[in-house]
């Protein structure tokens, strides 16, 4: 079934009444040199993100970034993933939208999943191993730093909101001390299998965390249309996104949150509503023990149980998976919202306390153009360019834009990108995010890709994508 696109989409195909009328093809153009335009502007922000960041990290040193806007430092380089990595893009960039188009629903999922996964790696590995993915997650504001602590995982939670304070005797690490306890848990539990160390911890991140890709196009798929989850896959593979999910547990917290959003989709458009409905909640509070600030999470869920046609049914079973993760970490002695007010305080106490907000509010803009990349930027302009517009008289007429009926895939679609659009925009707004944001709204731009599937002449843009992830990955060391 083929969706219905809006307006700013043109088709690929040419128009026979093009040939009598030349000029039938200019809004097709216009709406591409306004994409070039939106993805210009978005350059220009990176740009004097880059450049006024500078300007204040040399005179002060409130940025608490070696290369603002990322946490980053520049060292051009070379290593054994860039041969893998060129050739991953290459491929996705030549065949990703035909094989995209043409394969059968699971095998591209699990393609997407493979291709994702190379892809991750590969950037991973520009670094080396030991550097690109082993001790990303073994330094000293890192999760595996706290493991010898959690000897006895009860007594620690009991413990846990005792050593968040900087001036509490052994504070946790950054990391530890600014998540709930489930981030360091799942470490924690995967050393006690057997799977210590750095190495296994960033094979797990990087294993999981690509799964988020195929979350979203099973929700795109569930909630808007087939076509526009095929046309968006090549891009939830090649996003600049990867270069962070290589080397941060974000990664693994994305695949998370994004399959919580997955199976309430299934729930509540009536896909064994009791089961998926339980696996959502199940997932949805382990989110929010994964991270304070994924609770926003919870307005992309917001917009699912709005675009579902079965509300009600899955509610219970969603409520009581709700529950779940919540009630064993207050069983086992660890207060949420204590440890979230003292997190504040901490937070104010170190970098988030010197960093000025009046940078980072639009700087961490910035951040996200880096990991949603130039075609995302292209995607929401086109998402925008098909929303209701106000007329003097009354509500607009949409006459060809296939937004005119609520039940029509695109508009569908629009409504759950601008739902994650609002949750990171809240993010950005409540100053608890300054700086890092590359890494702690990867949750947020996975729902942001799938906006790709509304552009046209999609390998240029694929280029684009790959094109930027291997320019950060080559330039600079990231610190996630």
């Amino acid at each position: 079934m083929n969706p219905v696109l809006p307006r700013a989409v043109c088709r690929d195909r040419p128009d026979p009444d093009s040939v009598r009328s030349p000029s039938s093809a200019s809004p097709c153009r216009r709406d591409r040199c306004r994409d070039l335009y939106a993805a210009a502007c978005a350059a220009l922000l990176v740009v004097a993100a880059i450049v006024v960041g500078q300007v204040i990290e040399r005179r002060d040193g409130t940025l608490r970034v070696d290369w603002p806007p990322l946490l980053a430092s520049w060292e051009p380089h070379v290593g054994p993933g860039t041969p893998a990595a060129l050739a991953v893009a290459v491929a996705v960039v030549a065949y990703g939208p035909a094989l995209a188009a043409r394969l059968p629903w699971r095998p591209l999922l699990v393609t997407a999943w493979a291709t994702g996964m190379a892809w991750t790696f590969s950037l991973a590995l520009i670094d080396g191993w030991h550097r690109g993915i082993a001790e990303q997650l073994t330094t000293t504001h890192e999760y595996l730093r706290a493991i010898g602590r959690f000897h006895d995982i009860p007594a620690a939670l009991r413990g846990f909101t005792g050593h968040i304070l900087l001036e509490s005797p052994d504070n946790w690490g950054a990391h530890v001390a600014g998540h709930p306890p489930a981030a360091t848990v799942t470490f924690v539990l995967l050393d006690r299998i057997g799977l210590g160390g750095g190495g296994w911890a960033g094979v797990f991140c990087i294993t999981v965390g690509t799964t988020a890709a195929v979350a979203a196009l099973v929700a795109v798929r569930t909630l808007a249309d087939e076509a526009l989850a095929r046309r968006a896959a090549p891009f939830l593979v090649l996003a600049p996104a990867a270069v962070w999910v290589g080397t941060s547990a974000d990664g693994y917290f994305s695949a998370v949150a994004a399959w919580a959003v997955a199976f309430l989709a299934l729930a509540v458009t009536g896909h064994r509503p009791a089961w998926t409905g339980l696996a959502s909640g199940l997932l949805f509070g382990l989110t929010f023990y994964l991270s304070y600030g994924l609770t926003l999470i919870a307005v992309i869920g917001a917009a699912v149980v709005l675009l579902g046609g079965h509300r009600t049914r899955p509610l219970p079973f969603l409520l009581a998976g709700v529950a779940v993760v919540p009630a064993v970490f207050t069983a086992l002695g660890f207060d949420w919202w204590e440890a979230y007010r003292l997190l504040v305080t901490r937070y104010h106490q170190g970098a988030g306390g010197v960093r000025p907000y009046q940078y980072w509010v639009w700087a961490n803009l910035a951040c996200t153009v880096l990991i949603a990349g130039p075609a995302t930027v292209a995607g929401l302009r086109r998402c925008g360019a098909s929303l209701p517009r106000p007329r003097v008289a009354g509500f607009p007429r949409l006459k060809g834009t296939g937004l005119s009926s609520p039940t029509a895939p695109a508009p569908r679609l629009v409504l759950l990108v601008a739902c994650a659009l609002l949750a990171l925009l809240i993010a950005d707004l409540s100053g608890m995010s300054k700086a890092e944001t590359e890494r702690i709204w990867l949750p947020f731009v996975v729902w942001l890709l799938p906006a790709c599937a509304f552009l046209t002449g999609p390998r240029a843009w694929l280029a684009g994508q790959a094109g930027l992830a291997l320019l950060i990955n080559h330039l600079l060391v990231t610190g996630w």
